[in-house]
């Protein structure tokens, strides 16, 4: 490493702190240890409240166990790192799992993140 982790945290941290979608962040044992604006705002009933506690704890026992299944799937192999989980049709968008790993490739957590359909009705550069 170079040495330059330490000054692109800050810019990694404000990816996905402005990132509109949800992003909740995992350890390998389940534990939520981190949720984007938008997770903590879409999960507000219980918000960041969710953070230290176990991801399971929100599922139900088929979705427990394909949540332990794609975390084993990820362990496989280090070219896992993607899996497309749930269409959501009310709200157009897609649900993922991505894999996190570390400078060697070893897997570290995982994250959901969800990805919206819709199109931009936004004008470009509006100001």
């Amino acid at each position: 490493m170079d040495g330059r982790e330490e000054e692109l945290l800050p810019f990694f941290q404000s990816v996905i702190e402005q990132d509109q979608s949800a992003v909740v962040i995992c350890s390998l044992d389940h534990r939520i240890l981190y949720m984007n604006p938008a997770a903590v705002s879409r999960y507000e009933r219980r918000g960041s409240s969710l953070v230290g506690t176990s991801l399971l704890e929100c599922h139900n026992a088929r979705s427990r166990e394909m949540i332990q299944k794609v975390v084993s799937w990820f362990a496989e192999a280090r070219e896992n790192n993607k899996i497309y989980t749930f269409y959501n049709e009310k709200e157009n968008k897609d649900v993922y799992m991505v894999a996190l790993r570390d400078q060697e490739g070893e897997l570290i957590g995982y994250y959901e993140k969800h990805e919206y359909r819709n199109l931009e009705t936004e004008a470009f550069y509006h100001f």
